[in-house]
C-alpha cells in the first residue's frame, strides 16, 4: 500500500520499521519539528525523524497541518492510508479524509479506556491489571474513532519504559496484520461505557507524597520510570526512586523507620530497591546511604 507514516517518539519507531519490512511503499514520514535539547541546546530531530532518514524516506516536520498548503501537499501524496502512532499534532478533517482508506492510529490502550496523551502512565497509576493496543480509525474527536483490532497484555510489575517497548512492538505487529487484509477488520464503534481520559503527565505528579498508600506510591514509581522520575527531597537534594517494594510495617507517614531506608507511608512501608541522586547513576540504597546519610527517624516531607 502507498502510505504516509506520522509519528514522533520511540514508541512509533517499531511501527515505521514494520511497515517498511512488510514491503509497503512509505512515501513520506511526518514528525514533529526538531527541538533544542542537551547542554548545548542544539536542535535534535525526533526518534521517528532520525529513523526515517536512516531508511531514506522524505521527512516533513510542519508545526501545524491546518494550513491549506500543508493539506494540499498531503493530498498530493495520493495515499492509500496514513498510519499514525503518537504523532502529537491534531489532524484536521482535510488530512483525515485525504487517504483512500483514511487514517489509522496505533493507540496504546484498550479503548475506550485511556483516550488521550498518556495512556501507559495512567494505566499503571490506576493499577490496571491489563492494557494493550487498539488499531482505530481516526476521526475528529479525541481517540473516539471506531476500532479495527486490539491486542492485550498484562501490566504486571512493569515500568512505563518496559510497557512502552512491549506495546510498541505488539502494536507494530498488529498494524501490519490489519493492513495485510484490511477488509477482514471492519470498524466497530467504541462502547459508550468505560470511557476514561489519560491526561498529559505534569512533572509535579512525580513528587512522592508519603501520606499516600505504599502500593500507590510503588505504582507511581513504575509509571514515572524512566521519565519524569518519581522523587522525594532531602537536604535540598532531589532523590529519585527507580524501583521499590511494598512491605506491611507501619509508622508515621514519611518517617525513615530503619537504617536501610524503609519509609513509612499512609498505609504500609516503601522499601526502595534502586535510587538515584541528581547527576549520578542508579544505585542501591546502601550505596546511597554511605555517601549521603538519611538516618532512621528522618521525616521526608
Amino acid at each position: 500500500m502507498r502510505i504516509a507514516f506520522m509519528g514522533t517518539p520511540d514508541f512509533a519507531v517499531p511501527t515505521l520499521d514494520a511497515l517498511v519490512g512488510a514491503g509497503h511503499d512509505v512515501v513520506a514520514v511526518y514528525s514533529q519539528p526538531p527541538r533544542r535539547a542537551g547542554r548545548g541546546k542544539a536542535l535534535s530531530p525526533t526518534p521517528v525523524h532520525r529513523r526515517a532518514e536512516e531508511l531514506g524516506i522524505p521527512v516533513m516536520t510542519p508545526v501545524s497541518l491546518k494550513g491549506t498548503e500543508e493539506q494540499a501537499a498531503f493530498a498530493a501524496l495520493d495515499l492509500d492510508v496514513a498510519i499514525v502512532a503518537a504523532y502529537g499534532l491534531i489532524l484536521p478533517r482535510a488530512i483525515l479524509d485525504a487517504p483512500r482508506h483514511g487514517c489509522l492510529n496505533v493507540h496504546a490502550s484498550l479503548l475506550p479506556r485511556w483516550r488521550g496523551a498518556a495512556p501507559i502512565h495512567r494505566a499503571i497509576l490506576a493499577g490496571d491489571e491489563t492494557t494493550g493496543v487498539t488499531i482505530m480509525g481516526m476521526e475528529a474527536g479525541l481517540d473516539t474513532g471506531p476500532m479495527l483490532a486490539t491486542i492485550k497484555t498484562p501490566v504486571d510489575a512493569k515500568t512505563s519504559g518496559e510497557l512502552t517497548a512491549e506495546l510498541a512492538a505488539s502494536g507494530a505487529t498488529l498494524m501490519v496484520r490489519v493492513l495485510a487484509d484490511l477488509p477482514t477488520y471492519p470498524p466497530v464503534p467504541q462502547p459508550e461505557d468505560g470511557v476514561t481520559y489519560a491526561s498529559k503527565i505534569d512533572k509535579a505528579e512525580a513528587r512522592i507524597d508519603f501520606t499516600h498508600a505504599a502500593d500507590a506510591i510503588e505504582r507511581q514509581i513504575r509509571a514515572f520510570n524512566p521519565l519524569p522520575g518519581a522523587f522525594f527531597e532531602h537536604g535540598g537534594e532531589r532523590i529519585r526512586i527507580l524501583e521499590a517494594k511494598v512491605e506491611a510495617e507501619s509508622g508515621a507517614p514519611g518517617s525513615v523507620i530503619d537504617d536501610t531506608l524503609g519509609i513509612a507511608c499512609g498505609t504500609g512501608t516503601l522499601r526502595p530497591v534502586l535510587v538515584q541522586r541528581a547527576g549520578r547513576g542508579a544505585m542501591a540504597p546502601a550505596d546511597l546511604l554511605r555517601g549521603y546519610p538519611i538516618p532512621k527517624g528522618t521525616v521526608l516531607a
